[in-house]
């Protein structure tokens, strides 16, 4: 496959709906150079959204230490709040969360096509945790949450948008979320750069 065909998903979260951000996201894909080759508004279940995440215990392991790194960086007592230090446990309330947090209102989804559009999208979205996202970047310009409260407040972080990780994990949420005859192909004008 030649890398400007390679392809990513990407979701505008409901704090991103919600703030009228969908636009501006849309916008700023489109600038780079990658093309849009699906999109659409629409109110997820708790079933889609959970099978959108993964359920192998190594992922939610993960979700479960990024949580308790979060609460040892700002101090703040793990056992106290959540009643366990458990990685699987907590992992498994977060991933709850997710669920609540992106059933809550309508999401848009869309797959982006272009040159390395997997990194591309993630260099565009910057780091996942607000707090660390650079200035430039979508949740580094929008996204004014942060790790620590929201895991104090028991939900999920508000950071704008989802981004596939890796070409891996964009295959799965195309997938996922997209049946193939909905996916344009189209050249755009500048596809020849």
């Amino acid at each position: 496959m030649n890398p400007k065909d390679e392809r990513t998903y990407v979701m505008v979260k409901p704090d991103g709906v919600k703030r009228g951000l969908t636009g501006e996201i849309i916008s700023r894909v489109e600038q780079r150079g990658l093309k849009i080759v699906a999109l659409e508004m629409f109110q997820p279940t708790k079933d889609q959204i959970d099978n959108h995440y993964p359920k192998d215990q190594a992922w939610i392991e993960r979700l479960g230490e990024k949580t308790l790194n979060t609460y040892a960086k700002y101090g703040y007592d793990a056992m106290k709040e959540l009643g366990t230090t458990e990685k699987l446990k907590i992992g498994k309330m977060v991933r709850v969360w997710l669920i609540e947090y992106m059933t809550s209102a309508p999401l848009v989804k869309m797959v982006v096509q272009g040159a390395h559009a997997v990194d591309m999208i993630r260099k565009l979205a910057g780091n996942t945790m607000p707090a660390l996202a650079e200035m430039g970047t979508i949740r580094g310009d929008f996204s004014v949450d942060s790790a620590a409260s929201a895991n104090r407040d028991k939900r999920a972080v508000f950071n704008i948008l989802h981004a596939s990780e890796n070409p891996q994990e964009a295959e799965h949420e195309i997938k996922h979320w997209f049946k193939k005859e909905t996916i344009c192909n189209y050249a755009r004008t500048d596809d020849a750069v």
